[in-house]
């Protein structure tokens, strides 16, 4: 038996792994550009309504910092794929750069998601206690 037979030929798996490559970062391209509609169209119908900016603003920016968390998380995997195929020294040097600066974006953008979650809660407890507020005496 010829044990030197390869099961799929190295050019077939890196031509299969890079189209993956391509999908996966698609993907992730596709979510951010999603977000970033979705939160102009929020912004243009907060300044058309001429409604409490602040507020809204801040959940603007959470659900598009989600957007973008989630579409650098697919970039990241298409990085992660690449690297499935023997890629040279050289190769594996620039996507380790490359993961490296992804994953410090994701850390500082998941960072400031939580900062604003806490925020909107902030601002969510002070008006829950201020509609508690005792009823003056008649």
């Amino acid at each position: 038996m010829d044990t030197t037979a390869e099961l799929l030929p190295e050019s077939a798996l890196r031509e299969a792994v890079d189209l993956l490559v391509r999908l996966v970062e698609a993907a992730g391209a596709l979510i951010i550009f999603v977000g970033a509609v979705w939160a102009f169209g929020r912004f243009l119908l907060t300044m058309v309504r001429g409604a409490g900016p602040d507020r809204r603003f801040n959940r603007i920016r959470l659900t598009l910092g989600r957007f973008l968390a989630l579409g650098l998380e697919f970039q990241l995997a298409g990085d992660v794929l690449r690297t499935a195929v023997a890629p040279s020294f050289t190769e594996i040097g620039q996507l380790a750069a490359i993961a490296a600066i992804r994953t410090a974006l994701n850390f500082f953008l998941s960072r400031e998601i939580a900062a604003e979650r806490a925020e909107i809660e902030r601002e969510r407890r002070k008006e829950t206690d201020g509609s508690r507020a005792p009823a003056e005496p008649v």
